[in-house]
């Protein structure tokens, strides 16, 4: 069963640089934060590692990007990347919710069976796989100080993770490829993010309990 769920490190280079410059180009846009290219680069990097560090610390492991000299360079690179894709691109709304997309759904498919074959059972895979995706986000919005994107109607970020981690799960019990079924996750995921997203999806909204008025005694 390891054997089976061996994570290729391909796969995860390819999530952090991904994560990495979609959080530069997110960074970016605020040019009221003021931030020099460093910081730029920071966040950009910090939104590669958040989910996969958050991955490995929950399954007891030595995270990933300490294991080897390439995450941090490709992680950088990345960042450098999103930097000068975001002096190229006026509009990034788009490109950078794709990205986003993307990353989500490659943090949860790496998640989830890296939990797997941790030896955990399905539903806390499935709960390791949708915070590996989400970690980076959060991150990112903590250390641009603003409201955590998650937390607010309209993201349907873990959501997105939930359904897609939740398949790849399902799959895996049936006996399917743990490739094909990772690469569907990663399409479902992304779908649902990007569906949400096109179409204002959203759960229901927290609203204060209205009181009763009050029936007056004669």
């Amino acid at each position: 069963m390891a054997d089976l769920f061996v994570i290729p490190q391909w796969a995860d280079l390819l999530a952090i640089g991904i994560g990495a410059m979609q959080g530069a180009l997110f960074a970016a846009q605020f040019r009221d934060r003021r931030l020099d290219l460093l910081g730029v680069a920071i966040i950009g990097i910090a939104t590669g590692f958040g989910g996969g560090i958050l991955r490995d610390v929950l399954l007891s492991q030595v995270p990933a990007p300490l294991s080897s000299n390439w995450y941090l360079v490709i992680a950088t690179a990345a960042a450098l990347l999103g930097m000068l894709l975001e002096r190229l691109i006026s509009r990034l709304g788009p490109l950078v919710t794709v990205l986003d997309a993307l990353t989500i759904g490659l943090f949860g498919a790496i998640g989830s069976t890296k939990a797997l074959s941790a030896g955990l059972p399905e539903v806390p895979a499935i709960f390791v796989g949708v915070l590996s995706a989400v970690g980076g986000s959060i991150l990112r919005d903590l250390l641009l100080n603003r409201p955590i994107a998650l937390m607010h109607v309209g993201s349907l970020y873990a959501l997105a993770a939930v359904a897609g981690t939740g398949t790849l799960v399902i799959l895996l019990r049936f006996g399917v490829e743990v490739f094909l079924a990772a690469t569907f996750c990663v399409a479902l995921t992304f779908g649902v993010r990007i569906l949400a997203v096109l179409f204002n999806w959203t759960l229901p909204e927290q609203r204060a309990i209205e009181k009763l008025p009050r029936i007056r005694r004669r």
